[in-house]
């Protein structure tokens, strides 16, 4: 199953454009989840529930990859510790 995650970091983002590619793309709207918050913070309850629902073999689809964290080293930790 593909399952989108979305983030916006400032209101000048647009969430509704990410996921409108999203569904565009096939996934279901309610297979996307979606922060509104900063990537400096760790708390990302969209992206906690997502790891949380997801299963061995579900597709998680990013806009882009720096939605996930703000660096490589965050990201890895967000993905092992959720």
């Amino acid at each position: 199953m593909e399952l989108g995650f979305a983030r916006v970091s400032t209101t000048k983002q647009e969430l509704e454009r990410k996921i409108h590619a999203f569904t565009a793309a096939g996934i279901a709207g309610d297979r996307i989840y979606v922060d509104r918050k900063s990537g400096a913070t760790a708390d990302r309850p969209g992206l906690t529930a997502l790891l949380d629902y997801a299963r061995d073999g579900d597709v998680i689809v990013v806009h882009t990859l720096d939605r996930l964290g703000r660096n490589v080293r965050d990201t890895l930790n967000s993905s092992t510790t959720a």
